[in-house]
């Protein structure tokens, strides 16, 4: 890897996009948009599978990157949860680009940090255990992610990030019924 290339960075927005990925999966199939969901998640695990060893798959790269680019503007802005929903193919555009170690202007802070601004843009009142709001546990979630980093067992971060998408998925299927 180029030294300049932010492999905790771009591993915690991984992981948060997975996270957040949970409802963007429920919010995405009444619009008909699981497919484009699908080539856009198919970018993150192939940045995961990068973050692991392996090579950056440029032709799954690219088109996830360009469906990434339009996800947001397909999901219907009348509907409950956009904010939710362009927050995280921001997240996404993010860890994307952390690929790219010339891209010096991204910072993974920005990732997480829209991240963040999905929770906050929750269209319902959530608490999830003993967390009293969507935002409080995006914050915990944060903070878990990157002390499992810190112990560089990167399949247990991945393991870890499904887990929370749970929590996500249950409150997106709340929201839409």
């Amino acid at each position: 890897m180029d030294e300049t290339f932010d492999a905790a960075g771009a591993a915690l927005c991984c992981a948060a996009a997975i996270r957040l990925g949970g409802a963007v999966r429920v919010l995405a199939a009444p619009v008909a948009l699981l497919d484009r969901f699908g080539l856009v998640l198919a970018g993150v695990e192939n940045i995961v599978a990068f973050l692991e060893g392996q090579e950056l798959d440029e032709g799954l790269l690219g088109p996830a990157f360009a469906e990434n680019w339009g996800l947001e503007h397909r999901y219907p802005a009348d509907l409950t949860g956009r904010e939710f929903f362009r927050a995280w193919t921001s997240l996404v555009f993010v860890a994307l680009v952390l690929t790219r170690s010339k891209q010096q202007d991204i910072m993974a802070r920005q990732g997480l940090d829209f991240a963040l601004g999905a929770a906050a843009a929750w269209p319902t009142a959530v608490g999830i255990g003993s967390f009293g709001s969507l935002v409080d546990f995006e914050l915990a979630c944060q903070q878990e992610a990157e002390d499992q980093f810190r112990k560089g067992d990167l399949p247990a971060l991945w393991e870890l990030a499904e887990s929370q998408s749970h929590q996500y998925r249950r409150a997106a299927e709340r929201l839409v019924g």
